[in-house]
């Protein structure tokens, strides 16, 4: 395999793996990295990274995001790599894995982010139509609430919420309304 032939995934896999080995080496932190493989993705949109456990095979797989790679500074990427080794700490340690009190020691150990930043614009953004408060939330997927508003309510107040389709700007705040953007929007939905 010749420099041309690397694409963008082989850096991310080739940068986490060193970061990695740095990290285990500097905390004694106690991974098997013969167990240890890694992904990229181009699918995840909000999240930057993530830890799956095979536990008939007993091996962590790192999932990271091309996306997050590209817009983060690679300090903050970093971050994303130590969360994730905790992660593959805990699925290889004790066979589970969450964000409990055992993770976030282990975390702050590393100095690894409880959470990352989001490096994605959201597709709609749902608010409270009530003028004394000014709750919203983004969604990056037509869920539930996105696709019927009126049949959910503001989580502060309780009033009527409507959805912005964060592209075009238009809102809706029924079904009827949601199916009637989506097919005036057509090839930009």
């Amino acid at each position: 395999m010749t420099d041309e032939d690397l694409t963008i995934d082989d850096e991310i896999v080739a940068r986490a793996r060193i970061h990695a080995r740095e990290v285990l080496r500097d905390h004694d932190l106690e991974i098997d990295r013969s167990s240890l493989e890694w992904e990229v993705t181009t699918r995840a949109r909000r999240r930057a990274g993530a830890c799956r456990w095979n536990a008939s095979r007993e091996v962590a797989t790192i999932v990271l995001t091309r996306q997050a790679y590209e817009r983060y500074e690679w300090e903050t990427f970093a971050g994303v790599v130590r969360h994730e080794l905790v992660h593959a700490w805990e699925f290889q340690r004790y066979g589970e894995s969450g964000h409990g009190s055992r993770f976030r020691e282990q975390a702050a150990r590393l100095e690894a982010p409880r959470h990352c930043e989001t490096f994605s614009d959201p597709r709609y953004v749902l608010r409270c139509l009530s003028d004394d408060c000014d709750w919203s939330a983004r969604r990056h997927q037509a869920s539930k609430p996105v696709k019927s508003p009126d049949q959910y309510r503001c989580g502060t107040c309780g009033s009527d919420i409507e959805v912005e389709h964060a592209d075009s700007g238009r809102t809706w705040t029924s079904a009827s309304g949601f199916g009637g953007t989506k097919a005036a929007l057509g090839d930009d939905w």
